[in-house]
């Protein structure tokens, strides 16, 4: 039988595969069009991309495979409902032209120096898939690349934490899951793992003390025995590890002090989707459908990979449209309000906005003096900004200040946000400038 990986396992296999592919081939010559990836009836056997053999997810292979996830990973719908699309406000097509010229080459000088570049040349030069702005609820700027277009779908990464940590602070602001208790009292499962002793919002905020390392050169590292645990196919024979993403978490053994700093470990977001989904009753993706998807207007189901048990990867699983995280964009630039209709109380928004402490938020150097709050990352500039984040350049980019919602998915060749701020960061905020005077 031959072996499926998860996405957890696709992505650290990419880490280590992308670092020596980074700069071979530019956007334009990764195209995966240009390329000629799964093209033809069927496409010539050096072009076809499978799983596991031709490892899916590395540099350029996965150009193509972002957008193509669910034909590789068993996934779960997050529904949008029965009710008709509600469009987004939109200029017309001559003026969305003109906003376009003009944003293309609104310039910039990158994070650490080195020469003034423009918004245009960013978008080549982060390998980007789409890219949304939205001004005041309309829509000013839509491009396609690579393999997305306006139909289609694209890899989230972990901006899926992001969805995970709303909901998970929409239970807490309307009393449904309380924040302060002890995970152990909510997941018994847990209590003698690492997670048993820390409280939900350490969990939602990152700063548990867990053992948990991704040091993707070590094979004996956790990272792998997790991957392991969450590939979605029965486990080799002789197998011995956990079974799922949440067998697993209750083996996590601690490391250091609940609450005392940040750590950056997706198995968090995991714990996460448990303790939702054990206080809601519905898996991530139903809850999600329920609270948001079906009731934002969206245009197209979203969908989540799924481990062997058919547990969602709340984690880093979610593939979905741009204009649909544009709208996810929206509800929480305006309050958890969007088309007329109050989805969530803006509180929710408000304790996201508000951040996490600073004081415990290290090792970023592209984001200093900023935060993590319910799974959010919380700028703390004068704009007020704050995003969705995931590996190799997705991002929701916030800034209540400019009234606007940006949206980009990107197949940048490395899996690394510290590579792609520098020409990322700087051109949102040139964006946000020139709205602000529009």
């Amino acid at each position: 039988m031959r072996k499926i990986l998860s996405l957890a396992a696709v992505l650290t296999s990419a880490l280590a595969l992308s670092a020596g592919a980074e700069g071979t081939l530019t956007a334009a010559q990764s195209d995966p069009k240009a390329l000629g990836w799964m093209q033809g009836f069927p496409p010539p056997a050096d072009k076809i991309i499978t799983q596991p053999d031709s490892v899916y997810f590395s540099f350029p292979k996965l150009r193509w495979s972002v957008c193509h996830l669910r034909e590789f990973l068993p996934t779960e719908d997050i529904s949008r409902g029965l009710g008709a699309p509600v469009p987004l406000p939109r200029l017309s097509a001559e003026d969305l032209a003109v906003e376009r010229r003009i944003i293309d080459i609104l310039s910039f000088r990158p994070l650490g120096g080195g020469r003034v570049m423009t918004v245009g040349e960013a978008f080549d030069l982060n390998y980007t898939d789409g890219l949304l702005i939205l001004h005041r609820g309309e829509v000013v700027y839509e491009r396609y690349a690579g393999c997305l277009d306006e139909g289609g779908k694209h890899a989230a990464m972990s901006m899926t934490k992001s969805l995970t940590g709303l909901l998970a602070e929409i239970l807490v602001v309307e009393g449904a899951l309380d924040d302060r208790a002890l995970v152990s009292s909510i997941i018994p499962e847990v209590a003698d793992s690492a997670f048993g002793s820390a409280t939900v919002r350490e969990v939602m905020d990152m700063t548990t003390g867990i053992q948990y390392s991704e040091d993707y050169s070590d094979p004996n590292a956790d990272i792998w025995i997790y991957s392991q645990a969450a590939s979605p196919l029965p486990k080799p024979a002789g197998y011995v590890g956990p079974e799922g993403y949440w067998e697993y978490l209750t083996q996590v053994q601690p490391e250091g002090d609940h609450g005392a700093q940040f750590h950056y470990k997706t198995v968090n977001s995991d714990m996460l989707g448990w303790i939702i989904s054990r206080v809601s009753g519905q898996p991530v993706t139903d809850l999600a459908a329920d609270r948001i998807w079906s009731k934002m207007g969206a245009e197209q189901a979203a969908y989540m990979t799924v481990d062997g048990t058919g547990v969602p990867f709340a984690g880093g699983g979610l593939t979905a449209g741009l204009r649909d995280l544009g709208r996810l964009g929206l509800l929480m630039l305006n309050n958890g309000e969007i088309n007329g209709a109050q989805l969530f109380p803006a509180e929710v928004v408000q304790n996201i906005r508000a951040g996490g402490d600073p004081e415990k938020f290290a090792g970023f150097p592209t984001l200093p003096g900023a935060s993590y709050k319910s799974q959010w990352w919380v700028m703390h500039n004068e704009n007020g900004a704050y995003a969705a984040r995931g590996v190799h350049g997705q991002t929701i980019y916030v800034d209540p200040a400019a009234e606007m919602v940006l949206v980009r998915f990107a197949s940048h060749p490395q899996a690394k946000n510290g590579v792609i701020d520098p020409t990322s960061l700087p051109a949102y905020q040139a964006i946000a400038d020139y709205l602000i005077d529009r």
